[in-house]
């Protein structure tokens, strides 16, 4: 039996963006997918253009929530699949066979990842993150930076406790690590497996995600290791900035 995996999309006000995300997974090959939809009750048509589509998607909510990871929450508590993705409005499966290659990949793993595909607003490509995924993927491979989107990794629902609330801007971190944690086989699908709206709430604002981001460092690896690996991230990123500046100039 294949495994049925819980697609998961979360939006607030961004009719731009969610039936492109909707598409992207209604287009998908692979069969045994269940669609769950949280809408955190927009005004803009966003509600409007998901109900278009209503009869493929298995659970719709739509009503008040105290944030994002909130809503993701409410999503994993509806889910009933093998394994759960979160695919939020404005990114996308990379291909239409993603999800069939991704189980192709190998049996029963606990967790599946690749690579993610960076886009801006025209829907043009950026290229690869700047954190590429590791090749063996462990909890604490995010010591240096978060390696793995939450839109290339696949969970086994049973490894998938809820979103940390303390956290609002960088939950998934926390998530992905408890989930790694406890799984004793992680399989890396070659090549992209999504692609990733550049931007958000942790990019606007930038200084609490960095602080949410050290605490759950320390949480998981802690303080002495966390500072160190800070030191190491800070010179890789000024090192890719100033490579990726001779490289334009």
């Amino acid at each position: 039996m294949k495994p049925t995996l819980s697609v998961i999309t979360i939006v607030y006000n961004n009719s731009r963006d969610v039936e492109r995300t909707m598409r992207s997974v209604f287009n998908q090959t692979y069969g045994q997918i269940e669609y769950i939809v949280i809408d955190g009750a927009s005004t803009d048509g966003t509600l409007e253009i998901i109900k278009r589509y209503e009869s493929r998607i298995a659970k719709l909510v739509s009503e008040k929530d105290k944030g994002i990871y909130d809503a993701m929450n409410k999503g994993l508590a509806l889910a009933t699949g093998d394994y759960v993705i979160f695919m939020n409005s404005g990114d996308e499966f990379y291909a239409e066979d993603t999800v069939v290659k991704v189980f192709a990949t190998a049996d029963d793993a606990d967790i599946y990842y690749g690579e993610t595909e960076m886009i801006d607003d025209r829907l043009q490509s950026l290229g690869q993150r700047r954190h590429k995924a590791p090749d063996n993927f462990t909890w604490r491979s995010f010591k240096y930076g978060m390696s793995i989107s939450h839109q290339a990794i696949y969970i086994k629902r049973s490894l998938a406790n809820s979103y940390d609330p303390k956290y609002q801007l960088s939950a998934d971190i926390d998530w992905i690590i408890r989930a790694a944690k406890k799984a004793k086989k992680i399989v890396k699908v070659e090549g992209y497996v999504a692609r990733y709206l550049v931007g958000g709430m942790s990019k606007s604002k930038h200084k609490q995600s960095l602080l949410e981001r050290f605490d759950i460092m320390k949480r998981h690896y802690g303080l002495v290791p966390t500072v160190l690996n800070q030191v190491v991230i800070a010179f890789n990123l000024g090192w890719y900035w100033l490579k990726n500046k001779r490289t334009n100039d």
